[in-house]
């Protein structure tokens, strides 16, 4: 009976392992490298397009790895390194000596680091596995610090390794208490918060607006017993002497900026409010006909705004002296804060991932005061107001530094595409995100199946399955909204389009507003249908298109004739007969 669940990490290790054991590293069929697992052919082995033997203790690739080493271990808990496999998977071998490597890499990190090695043969091929366990205090070579960001290495600063520590120890240090007093706090601070407070209309909030500063503040959990602020609340109401946000307006990229916030000394919240009156001020309002959301939206949604911003604020390393910057250029706004993915999160899973708060007490406090979505659901509201109004998700991602960059890019209002969701019944379809996200997926490509619809929806291919499932009951003018693509191998994944009656509705949406949309060919539709699927027939093209199998022939044929899909058999005809998809 085993008491204790799989080691991740080893799984991990496993799954590279076999991928390189089937020859389908770098295939897209396999795991390859990740965060914690990092192939590594010896530095100095290739010279003109040829592999030299390797050296028993080469010197050269033992100071690669000792850099390399570091890093991992500098990552959130560690990794393997798999010594002699290239990153195309090209089991290239090495000589090195396990316990000659080990002393090297301990003496090149200032015997900070000691990793374990052993041998591992694949295809009579010999590799090194080293496993480098968690740092307890930074490793550094070369004098600097790096760590795993992704499947690459990049440069960190101490302080910013150390609060990522703490934070995996449970430590928060928003909640800690500052050297600062009720005397230190700004009044106008304290009153942008209560314009918040106000603003949400909420029974609750607007007793606590009207709450004298020392009533206040203990309600909403920043002020300890003997008087002093939480770093929180220091943070909120009085300020550091360097600016929490640098917020620059450009009217178009390379521009000169029109508007910049940028002043030290005062509180988080009177930054935030005036970053927010700031983009308002600019964010052009769309009136819309009756009936559409509530009359009137603008370029990028308010909601989306405030959760960027908050966001780029609140779960930010304090640590760093650097700004949150705002750049609004046009109609696109990037946030970039300080201090990297924690907990987990990565591009990949942030709308799913249970929420990790880097600074907990200054994330409930945003909360409390009605400026952030309760804990878990900011990204949620931020990706579904983008979608709502016809605009890409938001694009996050971990950039060097390490910093979250989050970037709305705020095209032409879909007005055609807010129209059509008004048509939809269950009305609850409209502002379910998953429901929004599987939607606009048809709209742009017309087919969906759960393998394809879970990395958008960040969910399991069961709970992919279920979104779809629900929306098979849904109607747009009383017709059936998707349907199921005929012509699919009976031992095949489903996958469903939208139905001609959808179609239609959307088209009548589109003409109602003036705009033109551009929907995929036919050519586009087969060929990204046969490249997931792995094939595709006349029927199952017509059936996404809405057309008799015998008028959609000529479309496969010429995919054929550009060496992107094979016939069956030869004879290119008859019942079952269908066309593969070419690897190329």
């Amino acid at each position: 009976m085993t008491t204790f669940g799989a080691d991740p990490l080893q799984a991990e290790l496993q799954r590279v392992l076999a991928a390189l054991a089937a020859g389908s590293v770098g295939t897209g069929e396999a795991p390859t490298e990740s965060r914690h697992v990092d192939l590594k052919e010896e530095a100095g082995r290739r010279r003109n397009g040829t592999v030299l033997p390797s050296q028993p203790r080469g010197e050269t690739a033992a100071k690669a790895l000792a850099v390399e080493a570091a890093c991992m271990a500098n990552t959130d808990g560690g990794g393997y390194l798999v010594v002699g496999a290239a990153d195309d998977g090209t089991l290239i071998g090495t000589d090195l000596e396990a316990e000659w490597l080990r002393r090297r890499i301990y003496d090149l990190t200032q015997r900070q680091l000691t990793v374990s090695a052993r041998e591992h043969s694949i295809r009579g091929v010999r590799l090194l596995l080293l496993h480098c366990p968690e740092a307890v205090e930074p490793i550094r070579v070369d004098s600097k610090v790096r760590w795993r960001v992704d499947d690459s290495c990049v440069e960190v600063d101490a302080s910013t390794w150390h609060e990522r520590r703490l934070w995996r120890l449970g430590w928060d240090w928003s909640a800690q208490a500052s050297t600062l007093t009720l005397h230190d706090v700004r009044a106008s601070a304290l009153e942008r918060a209560r314009d918040y407070l106000r603003a949400s209309g909420e029974d609750h909030a607007l007793e606590l607006a009207e709450l004298p500063a020392g009533d206040l503040l203990t309600r909403l959990n920043v002020l300890t017993g003997d008087g002093h602020l939480t770093n929180a609340g220091a943070i909120a109401f009085v300020g550091r002497s360097v600016p929490a946000i640098d917020y620059i307006r450009r009217e178009a990229a390379g521009g000169d900026s029109t508007n910049r916030i940028r002043t030290a000394a005062r509180g988080l919240v009177e930054d935030l409010y005036d970053t927010e009156q700031a983009i308002r001020a600019v964010n052009p309002v769309r009136h819309l006909p009756v009936g559409l959301v509530s009359g009137q939206v603008r370029q990028l949604p308010d909601g989306a705004v405030r959760e960027t911003i908050v966001n780029g604020c609140v779960h930010r390393d304090w640590s760093s002296t650097d700004p949150t910057l705002v750049e609004h250029e046009g109609t696109t706004l990037v946030v970039t804060s300080p201090g990297g993915f924690i907990g987990g999160v990565t591009p990949a899973n942030i709308i799913t991932h249970p929420s990790q708060p880097r600074n907990r007490a200054l994330s409930e406090l945003f909360a409390s005061l009605r400026v952030a979505e309760r804990e878990g659901i900011g990204v949620d509201r931020m990706v579904r107001e983008m979608i709502r109004v016809g605009h890409a998700p938001p694009v996050i991602e971990e950039v060097a530094g390490p910093r979250v960059r989050t970037a709305l890019v705020g095209d032409i209002v879909d007005e055609g595409w807010m129209r059509f969701l008004t048509t939809i019944e269950p009305a609850h379809h409209r502002n379910n995100l998953n429901s929004l996200l599987v939607l606009r997926h048809l709209v742009e490509r017309w087919w969906v199946d759960e393998e394809v619809s879970a990395p958008v929806l960040q969910r399991s291919l069961l709970e992919a399955r279920s979104t779809i499932g629900a929306l098979e009951s849904a109607t747009t003018g009383g017709a059936p909204l998707i349907d199921v693509v005929v012509g699919t191998p009976a031992d095949a994944r489903p996958a469903w389009h939208l139905t001609p009656q959808a179609l239609e509705a959307l088209a009548s949406a589109d003409a109602y507003t003036g705009q033109r949309r551009r929907a995929p060919s036919r050519s586009q539709i087969a060929a990204d249908w046969a490249k997931n699927r792995g094939r595709v027939s006349t029927t199952e093209l017509g059936s996404i298109v809405g057309a008799s199998p015998t008028n959609v022939g000529a479309v496969l044929k010429a995919l054929e004739a550009e060496g992107s899909l094979a016939p069956s058999r030869p004879v290119r005809r008859g019942p079952g007969f269908y066309y593969t998809w070419v690897n190329s």
